[in-house]
């Protein structure tokens, strides 16, 4: 068993740590101080999404959603969403499967 506990983490802001990766699922854990950011963005893969601590919002094209500890969102490959701290948070990205069909590592695409 691999175990994490995201919010004693030594985790510096602006540089995520790969909890996890393998050829399956990749994981991530993110430090994002109040105010900051990840930018409108999306992935090819499947991505769920965890605050660990803090809140944040997530912005979509539906609107707003407000977030805190133990709030779990799922994304469909290619969904576009922004997150926003409203607080220091930490939050886990959790991406499947790893690297996703259209990723630029997957040469058989």
């Amino acid at each position: 068993m691999d175990s994490w506990n995201i919010r004693s983490l030594a985790l510096e802001p602006h540089h995520p740590q790969v909890l996890r990766s393998d050829d399956d699922t990749r994981a991530i854990a993110i430090n994002l101080p109040a105010g900051d950011e990840l930018q409108d963005h999306q992935t090819h893969e499947r991505a769920y999404l965890l605050v660990a601590a803090g809140e944040v919002d997530i912005v979509q094209d539906a609107g707003t959603v407000a977030a805190g500890p133990g709030f779990v969102a799922h994304f469909d490959p290619g969904e576009r969403r922004e997150l926003r701290a409203r607080t220091d948070a930490r939050i886990v990205l959790i991406l499947a499967p790893w690297p996703g069909e259209g990723h630029p590592s997957r040469h058989d695409d």
